[in-house]
This record gives structure tokens, sequence and C-alpha cells, in this order.
């Protein structure tokens, strides 16, 4: 009976975890309200070569040690073809602070280069299978398709920038302009879990 037992245990813990996408696979398009009430989806990018996609959030103080960096990642590489995209997947019911008023608020206070977009139905996050808050997705344009190169954390110090030894989302971005092999493809996301209706 013991055994039974913890045989549906396991059996709901990986029904509650399913992996999302993983390196290699090809990630949807979606079209998701930004914070100036535009819809906004990949296939508006005419010209890029792929994107930096952050499930993000205006709470979680994970992701407010990384907001810095985040814009950094844009500035640095919109103009090379890789957008950074934001997305907040948080039920504001949970969290009143991440809600669209107040996205609008963080990213005008915080002077946000990037698209800050709401995952209002929670789909695109269970589509990628996303966990966390920040949790980054590089992907590259192929033709039409989206294929993941990597996912997880944006490098391997959240609240010491000084000390980052692997910028791991550089190093993958840098890796397909050079139209090399991403040699770390992926790590684990460290922030606040996302929170689910």
């Amino acid at each position: 009976m013991k055994f039974c037992g913890l045989l549906f245990m396991l059996m709901l813990t990986f029904l509650k975890s399913p992996e999302g996408l993983i390196p290699g696979d090809q990630a949807k398009d979606f079209q998701l309200k930004n914070i100036d009430g535009k819809m906004v989806s990949m296939a508006d990018y005419k010209n890029a070569k792929g994107f930096i996609v952050v499930f993000s959030c205006n709470h979680c103080p994970y992701v407010k040690a990384y907001e810095g960096r985040i814009e950094a990642l844009n500035k640095m590489y919109e103009s090379k073809g890789f957008p950074v995209i934001a997305i907040n997947p948080n039920d504001p019911v949970q969290y009143p602070e991440d809600s669209f008023e107040n996205m609008q608020r963080n990213a005008q206070q915080k002077g946000f280069s990037f698209p800050y977009l709401m995952d209002e139905s929670q789909e695109v996050a269970k589509n990628y299978g996303a966990l966390k808050t920040p949790h980054v997705y590089v992907l590259e344009r192929k033709d039409k398709n989206y294929i993941v190169r990597y996912v997880g954390a944006i490098d391997d110090n959240t609240h010491v920038p000084e000390n980052v030894t692997k910028k791991y989302v550089e190093d993958a971005v840098n890796a397909i302009m050079a139209g090399k092999t991403v040699k770390i493809q992926s790590s684990k996301a460290i922030g606040c879990g996302i929170k689910w209706k």
C-alpha cells in the first residue's frame, strides 16, 4: 500500500510539472497586449533574427534585481536582430502589484525600451513551460519558425552583477549570431514561482 501511495504522489508531481520547451523545440508565436494597449506578436518583427523572451513581473525581488540587466540586453541586441520581449504571466487577483496598470507604471518609472506584455490567460507561459520570474527563452528565427536555443537564467549571479562569471543569455545570442552551437543550452531559472490562477 505504501508503494502505491508513493507511486500516486510521483504521478501527481509529474502531471503538475510539465517539462515545457527545451532547446531544439519550436516555440509558438503569441499575440498579447503591450503596456501601450497595442497587441504584439513575434511576427510583427519582420527583421528579427530571434528573440530574448523573458517571463517577468513587477513584484518579484529576483526580477527587480535583473531589470537593469534585461534593459541592457535589449540595448545590446535589439539593433542586432534579437530584441527582448518581456511577458507578465502572473494572476493580478493574487498579486495586485502585477496588474496591467502597475505594469505600465513600472515600465514608465524604469524606462523600459522593450515591450512588456500581459499574459492574461496564462496560456503562453503554459505553452512555454515557464515556472519562474524571470525565466528566459532565447529563440532563433528559421524562416517562419522560432527554435529554442537556450532556456533558464540570465546569468549565474542574481543579486551581485559584479560577481557574474557565466552570462548565459549573452553567450547564447553571441553563439547564434556567429553561426555556432550554443554551448550551455539550459540552466536552472532562479526566481519567484509564477502565480497561477
